[in-house]
């Protein structure tokens, strides 16, 4: 078992991570649970529907003895579930539960769950408490931990949110043995962007037991997780609401991969992770073609994304598209500064990113056009 402090003042918390847990959930859990009264005491899970059929059962075989009965709200799985009209009707499920401002919601699945849940619980009745138990590799090494929560709207993805941190965050990386490959991948990608932007030892580790993560090897998957949660953790409590430019350093790969990801209709064609894995080859690419990356260093990084079966080029999207049309998406990014500057996360060395507020957005396109 690892225990990690995410360090913050007067809210910090702990990510737990432990094979087994979810079977011992009652006990790992039990701060985090409604307080004993008699009779049975309901306990709120959000979680998309095939988390909810893969798991439900478990949790509530771990929860019946300490006399609570669990209660689920349910979504389709996929970025539809985080719009306005499923947020009102998860906020008034839990105000006809009752919810009060001490208890907490648990957030069962992936970012999506999470975001939609933390996002909930944070204007429920000003803010309540939530505990996340991510059960994707993408959750558990990147959204679950640092307080992020928003919904979609037609104008973007993840536009409308809040900063509420979870009352915790519990992690066994043996459900990890249902997620798809795919997904697997995907999520992999955001353990190998620790690495690239601030770990030059994770990332030739990496490059070495890459394969044995992928292929859930206990040892290798608890240290990939454990490691990318405290570069995190370490990140978050510097910078918790991205005020100071450091935890803007999360972002690397994502301002190139949301333009891919609007451009494909944030649809199965391009999976989030994905989209950053070829975020972060265009941004080495792109730091490589402005001098400040070698070219072996750019080379490096795309051939470690590609060995993991992660897309590394953007020409095999085939995309009936251009680099004006990916830069006008970027236009709409949330980090877009009121001076009409868009910051870029790129690439000095491995492990070593930085930001750019000198790119000029003509070039990019210029690139990309190279690019596709």
């Amino acid at each position: 078992m690892a225990v990690i402090e995410v360090a913050l003042d007067g809210r910090s918390y702990d990510v737990t991570i432990e094979s087994g847990l979810m079977e011992r959930l009652d006990t790992v859990a039990a701060k985090y649970l409604p307080r004993k009264i008699e009779g049975p005491r309901k306990v709120p899970f959000v979680a998309d529907a095939t988390t909810q059929k893969l798991y439900s059962s478990a949790v509530a075989d771990a929860l019946r003895p300490g006399g609570y009965e669990t209660e689920w709200f349910v979504v389709e799985p996929g970025e539809g579930a985080k719009s306005w009209a499923v947020l009102e009707r998860l906020c008034d499920w839990l105000l006809g539960l009752g919810i009060t401002r001490t208890d907490n919601v648990f957030a069962l699945g992936g970012g999506v769950v999470g975001d939609l849940t933390g996002f909930a619980c944070s204007i429920l009745k000003r803010g309540c408490g939530f505990v996340q138990i991510p059960t994707t590799l993408l959750a558990q090494v990147d959204s679950s931990v640092g307080g992020k929560t928003a919904i979609n709207t037609a104008a973007g993805k993840n536009l409308i949110g809040a900063f509420h941190q979870p009352a915790a965050v519990l992690i066994d990386p043996m459900v990890l043995d249902t997620l798809p490959d795919r997904e697997m991948r995907a999520g992999y990608a955001e353990v190998l962007k620790y690495g690239l932007l601030g770990d030059a030892a994770f990332f030739k580790w990496l490059e070495a037991n890459g394969n044995a993560v992928l292929r859930r090897e206990p040892s290798a998957l608890i240290h990939a997780i454990a490691t990318s949660i405290e570069a995190k953790a370490r990140i978050v409590a510097e910078d918790e609401r991205e005020t100071s430019g450091v935890r803007a350093l999360l972002n690397l790969g994502h301002t190139f991969g949301h333009a891919l990801e609007a451009e494909t209709g944030f649809s199965d064609r391009l999976l989030h992770g994905e989209a950053v894995a070829l975020g972060m080859v265009l941004a080495a690419r792109y730091s490589a073609r402005r001098g400040e990356l070698s070219i072996e260093d750019a080379a490096r990084a795309a051939e470690v994304i590609a060995a993991s079966g992660l897309p590394s080029d953007i020409a095999a999207l085939n995309m009936d598209t251009n680099g004006e049309r990916l830069v006008d998406h970027m236009r709409h990014d949330k980090k877009m500064e009121s001076a009409g500057t868009l910051p870029f996360l790129l690439l000095r060395g491995i492990g070593e990113a930085y930001m750019a507020r000198d790119v000029a957005l003509d070039d990019v396109a210029q690139f990309l056009d190279g690019e596709l």
